[in-house]
């Protein structure tokens, strides 16, 4: 991937996406607010959603651990996994064990993000995806753009086209009277993936949280093959970030009060589903739970930086972000977009690549994103620190720094500032009415920083000048 900048330059030239995104994140955000501004205790929620994620956080060993306990107990089994590819290879195993070459899934950003669809293709296994969004990005060779709504880059014209020309390649094909209405265009999706549903004999999932002390997991949706997913296979493999686990059954309560507000601006989700492990005859009799590091431990041990782990997959950073709105989401180089995947991308992966260097410069620092956040992560900030360690990481080899050392080696004596004024005022005749953004190879640098012409004479000449020469007596 290039530097966010660059990707989001390119994506500023589509105006359709620019509109799509316009229209989508205006409309979540009113219902946001209207939803929101019903609850009189808002702060109050925000602060208890945030304690109790750090108090998972500051804690999560043991709460793995118990977690891991509650489950075995009740008939899962329970993988550990260090990183993407350790995942990858446990789930491609247990889909082979049960001698099936496709399986059906729930909408998970932690397969999306260790990239489980690529690993179970290579292995020869179609990995379905159910939810409505992901399918039309599956269907379409695409890439997702928002946490909560994949394929919001898109719109209704647009979807029609690609259910017409690929649904038939892999499944029931869309009528062929299909319109571009709304309902319409969910019968077709509905249709195309019965059949998968009815004969899946394994199901893969995420989880929206993992409670400790009771071993449930939960998923929360709002169309219904979540739930389909999760009760008609035979084996059901759930893929879950070791940062979702929350400390009690009581702070699920604070959870899906702050969650269905804050993303789809419902009062709830349509369907929340939790299980915990196998009940004979009530759905999957083969239940495994991969918990996943892949970088968390290396944003855990940042002081500052674990906040970001509190995040619960909501969006709400996405919809008020306006550089988001504008560049949309594939400029970020990642499943996880927008301001968290600003400062999430580079503490999972690290800054080591052009696309995690620049995404702490992909905002404005307006703020709007921390007012948004219903755990109350304080994105900007972490934006700040997070610049920090990439200035430091660069050891000094940027322009920038090397104009810093050596700005201040000319600072720490006297007559090599008086030589560096001189300079200065030279260079501020010969420019004359110029300015410096007329240079060639600085106008860049100028276009964010005001950078007046050097001024013709120094301070230091033009006392000389008038008062003449009195360093000795005024101690200058």
């Amino acid at each position: 991937m290039p530097s966010f900048q660059s990707a989001a330059r390119v994506a500023l030239t589509n105006t359709q996406q620019r509109r799509n995104l316009a229209h989508a994140t205006a409309t979540i955000r009113a219902k946001r607010a209207s939803v929101v501004a019903e609850v009189d205790a808002w702060e109050e929620l925000r602060v208890a959603g945030a304690e109790a994620k750090d108090e998972a956080l500051h804690h999560l060993p043991e709460y793995l651990e118990e977690l891991e306990t509650n489950l075995t107990a009740r008939g899962a089994v329970v993988h550990w996994a260090r990183d993407a590819e350790e995942a990858n290879r446990i789930v491609v195993e247990l889909v082979r064990a049960k001698g099936t070459d496709e399986v059906v899934k729930v909408k998970s950003m932690a397969t999306q993000e260790i990239e489980l669809n690529e690993a179970l293709e290579a292995a020869g296994i179609h990995a379905w995806e159910t939810d409505l969004a992901e399918l039309i990005v599956q269907l379409g060779h695409d890439r997702p753009s928002h946490i909560l709504v994949p394929a919001i880059h898109r719109n209704r014209s647009e979807i029609r086209e690609i259910f017409m020309r690929e649904m038939g390649s892999v499944g029931r094909p869309a009528p062929e009277d299909l319109s571009d209405e709304p309902a319409k265009l969910a019968e077709a999706a509905r249709l195309h993936l019965r059949e998968k549903f009815l004969r899946a004999k394994v199901a893969v999932s995420g989880a929206n949280f993992a409670i400790a002390d009771t071993g449930t997991l939960v998923v929360v949706e709002s169309e219904g093959n979540g739930r389909m997913c999760l009760t008609l296979p035979e084996t059901l493999i759930s893929v879950v970030g070791v940062e979702k686990v929350l400390p009690t059954f009581a702070d699920l309560g604070t959870m899906l009060q702050l969650l269905p507000r804050s993303s789809t601006g419902e009062r709830m989700n349509p369907y929340t589903s939790m299980w915990s492990g196998i009940h004979e005859g009530d759905g999957p009799q083969e239940v495994h739970v991969v918990l996943i590091d892949n970088g968390r431990s290396r944003v855990l041990a940042d002081d500052v930086g674990r906040d970001a782990l509190r995040c619960i997959r909501c969006s709400a950073c996405l919809n008020v972000c306006p550089v988001y709105e504008r560049a949309g989401g594939h400029a970020y180089g990642s499943v996880y977009p927008g301001p968290i995947g600003a400062v999430l991308n580079p503490q999972l992966r690290g800054t080591g690549s052009t696309v995690d260097k620049s995404l702490p410069y992909a905002s404005s620092l307006c703020g709007a994103c921390f007012e948004a956040c219903p755990v109350r992560i304080d994105i900007p900030a972490l934006l700040v620190h997070l610049r920090t360690q990439v200035v430091e990481e660069s050891s000094g080899r940027s322009v920038e720094a090397l104009g810093m050392r050596a700005t201040a080696w000319t600072f720490a004596d006297h007559r090599r500032l008086e030589a560096a004024q001189r300079a200065a005022g030279l260079g501020g005749r010969l420019l004359g009415d110029r300015t410096i953004r007329s240079i060639p190879g600085l106008g860049a640098w100028t276009q964010a920083r005001d950078v007046p012409t050097p001024p013709r004479e120094t301070f230091r000449q033009w006392w000389a000048k008038t008062h003449g020469d009195s360093h000795e007596e005024d101690g200058a």
